[in-house]
C-alpha cells in the first residue's frame, strides 16, 4: 500500500486501489473510442443519409462533441502513461499527491483538488 502524507490529508492508494483506477481508464477509454468511431462514422443507407442531413448548429454540437470526446480520451491515456511511469496521483502543479478519493471520482486528474481550483480561476 502506498501512504502518502502531506499536512493533515493522506492518500492511501493500494494495489486494488491501483487495479480498479486503471480498469475504469481502459473502459474509459474504450467508451470514448467507440464515442468517436460513431460521431465520425459514414451513414449506411439512404433514409439514414437523409436523416443525417445536419443544420448548422447540428455540425457544430457534433464537431465540439468530438472535440470533448478527443480531449478526454487524451486525457485517459496520459493517465495510463502516467500510471505506467510510476508517476500516477502526483499533481502536474504543486507536486503533491492528489487525493484518493478525487482520482477515484476523476481518475484521470492531473492536478490535486487545490491546484484544480487555482486553474480554473484563472481566466
Amino acid at each position: 500500500m502506498t501512504d502518502q502524507t502531506i499536512g493533515e490529508s493522506t492518500t492511501h492508494l493500494s494495489a486494488e486501489d491501483l487495479a480498479a483506477l486503471r480498469e475504469h481508464l481502459h473502459e474509459q477509454r474504450s467508451f470514448r473510442q467507440e464515442q468517436l468511431r460513431q460521431l465520425a462514422g459514414p451513414t449506411t443507407s439512404r433514409a439514414e443519409d437523409r436523416l443525417q442531413r445536419q443544420t448548422a448548429a447540428q455540425m457544430e454540437v457534433r464537431i465540439k462533441l468530438t472535440a470533448s470526446a478527443r480531449m478526454v480520451l487524451a486525457d485517459v491515456e496520459a493517465a495510463l502513461t502516467r500510471m505506467d511511469e510510476g508517476t500516477y496521483g502526483i499533481c502536474h502543479l504543486c507536486r503533491h499527491p492528489v487525493g484518493r478519493q478525487r482520482l477515484m471520482i476523476v481518475p484521470q486528474a492531473r492536478y490535486c483538488a487545490r491546484c484544480q481550483q487555482v486553474k480554473e480561476a484563472i481566466p
